[in-house]
């Protein structure tokens, strides 16, 4: 297949699923595997992590207005009801240290299962199941939180160490986590999915930054036990296929968020956990000759 259009795809699938509780993750690893991409070759690992930046451009420009009202009430809050340590921008900080903190210490488990798209369906699987439980428990209990203005302390630590199960698990989903977490500890489905969205900010920000860092710049315990590690190798055909898929995938995820914040607030989560659940037992169905990649 072309190039250019294995990028087209690549960024489409990126701008459907990075903000979608069904794992962008594993349908990148899916995608790739479909089109038998060389997964060990150091450019494509490299565009995968950079076409994600074209999907956090959208949620900025999405959220824009949302950030610029938490900045310029920082930090007494909208209501003058909060302090510096429980303002919306404050939890996002401290979700995220939550989260980045346990991932960094789990790195090497997450890093023997990124590739295996049998953990990938597992994941799937499983968390389609636990999603599905809690919204519909969920519904049929009155949330307490209804906004972000109204989260505390502890919310935001729980939905920081949830998120890190995606950090650790592949498959699992950012969004899925966090929006489940949320709704354990009584967010309404809205003020779930807003906090979701911006724990996603400096989530995605770090780790993609993170994960390119690693892949232009070899760690020194490799040099030092003498492992050669291929340098990324560009050309102006690269660059284009780079870009694309990074345009790409912006656009498409400006959509896909309007859309899902549209349609979970309405609808439910529903429709996800079973897409999860069907996609996590095809998977696993697939056999030995596929899943065992």
């Amino acid at each position: 297949m072309n190039e250019y259009l294995q990028s087209v795809l690549l960024g489409i699938v990126e701008g459907l699923t990075e903000f979608l509780p069904v794992s962008s993750t594993a349908h990148l690893r899916i995608t790739e595997a479909l089109m038998n991409l060389p997964m060990d070759d150091p450019y494509w690992k490299m565009y995968t992590i950079v076409i994600q930046l074209g999907a956090i451009l959208a949620l900025c420009m999405l959220f824009l207005g949302r950030i610029v009202e938490f900045v310029r009430t920082f930090p007494h809050g909208e209501n003058g009801e909060r302090t510096w340590y429980n303002h919306p921008i404050s939890l996002t900080l401290i979700a995220f240290v939550f989260t980045s903190v346990p991932a960094l210490l789990l790195r090497k488990w997450s890093e023997r299962n990124l590739g295996s798209l049998k953990a990938i369906a597992w994941a799937l699987l499983l968390g389609g199941i636990v999603m599905w439980i809690i919204d519909a428990w969920s519904v049929r209990h009155e949330a307490p939180t209804r906004d972000v203005e109204q989260m505390n302390l502890l919310q935001a630590i729980w939905i920081g160490l949830c998120q890190t199960l995606s950090a650790v698990f592949p498959g699992t989903s950012r969004s899925m986590a966090t929006i489940a977490a949320g709704q354990t500890v009584g967010l309404s489905r809205s003020a779930a999915l807003e906090f979701s969205f911006l724990l996603s900010i400096p989530t995605m920000l770090a780790a993609t930054c993170w994960d390119l860092f690693k892949e232009i710049h070899p760690g020194r315990t490799a040099a030092a036990a003498g492992i050669l590690t291929p340098r990324v190798v560009m050309n102006s055909d690269r660059w284009l296929v780079l870009i694309i898929g990074t345009v790409i995938s912006f656009v498409v995820a400006l959509g896909v968020v309007e859309w899902f914040l549209f349609w979970v607030r309405k609808h439910g989560l529903v429709l996800f956990a079973l897409y999860r659940i069907i996609l996590g037992g095809a998977l696993l169905a697939a056999g030995s000759q596929f899943i065992g990649r």
